[in-house]
């Protein structure tokens, strides 16, 4: 089949992959839109040793499994229920993982992938593939919902402007809270001025603001993922008591019902379409300033 293949930071088209055998348990996905995320940018600047087809955003047609026939998305660790993490509840930490498009798992810029059925969700009748393929990104937009409660009277900042950050901003505007929403460089937001901040932008200036506008005793959430090492000052966090929060992949469910309801229309971020074989060119769109979402087409 069809796939773009990275490894040894060097991303290039195959035609020549087998096409992917479901293990028990699994489901064969024929992959019809899949969408690049700054993790696969980072992934080729080395963030992780990953060798293999990236991309983890997708939406496709289930080929095989109990729901075989439906358009599907899908939750992108393949967990395997028995280690002490999976059986504490915590799944998307298991210590034997595979991570679709990212770790020890083949990915979505192929014109087939596998994963667990558990992990598919059905797309709602009437959600097109354009903003289906939002939801793994959306769902991460969630989570921080799941981890941090935010109420109307909270002063929320969301630090950078890109593709996340968006998603990110759309889901806490529906709370209420008073959202303010910038990129990693803006310079006037007032010390010490907001209860959680959200850093997105993956960029050691976006963390750096963060930490210039969190309260005392507040949160900054991190949505980054970064490639080589941030520095900060620690003493500092501790004498402020803020609360550093990682946070990652999220629930589907919710992120599919807002699609539905046309609460978060992703569409406008979607900046270009490329086919499978022009993916270095998808790439170094993906990657120029200001570009949002770039989508490829197996």
């Amino acid at each position: 089949m069809n796939c773009a293949w990275l490894e040894e930071r060097q991303l290039v088209f195959r035609d020549d992959l087998p096409m992917p055998v479901p293990e028990n348990g699994e489901a064969l996905v024929r992959v019809t839109l899949s969408g690049i995320c700054n993790t696969d940018i980072e992934l080729t600047r080395g963030y992780y040793p990953y060798a293999g087809v990236p991309g983890h955003e997708f939406v496709g047609i289930a080929k095989s499994g109990p729901l075989a026939g439906q358009r599907v998305v899908g939750e992108i660790n393949a967990s395997c229920g028995v280690c002490e993490a999976c059986t504490h509840g915590r799944r998307t930490h298991c210590e034997r993982r595979t991570v679709l498009g990212i770790k020890d798992r083949n990915g979505a810029f192929a014109e087939y992938l596998t994963l667990p059925a558990e992990n598919l969700h059905i797309v709602p009748e009437g959600v097109p593939n354009e903003v289906a393929v939002f939801t793994e990104p959306l769902a991460a937009a969630l989570e921080i919902q799941e981890q941090v409660r935010i109420a109307p009277d909270d002063r929320v900042l969301v630090v950078g402007n890109g593709k996340l950050g968006r998603l990110i901003a759309a889901s806490l505007a529906l709370t209420g809270c008073k959202l303010t929403f910038v990129g990693r460089e803006h310079g006037e937001i007032a010390p010490r001025s907001f209860d959680v901040v959200v850093e997105c932008s993956g960029n050691a200036d976006g963390f750096a603001l963060a930490r210039h506008a969190v309260r005392p005793r507040g949160t900054i959430v991190m949505k980054s993922t970064y490639a080589g090492d941030l520095t900060f000052n620690a003493s500092a966090l501790v004498v402020d008591e803020i609360t550093l929060l990682g946070s990652r992949c999220g629930p589907f469910a919710p992120a599919l019902r807002l699609l539905a309801d046309g609460k978060i229309d992703p569409r406008p971020m979607i900046h270009a379409r490329y086919p499978l074989h022009d993916v270095s060119a998808a790439f170094a769109q993906a990657e120029r300033q200001g570009v949002l979402k770039v989508l490829l087409v197996p």
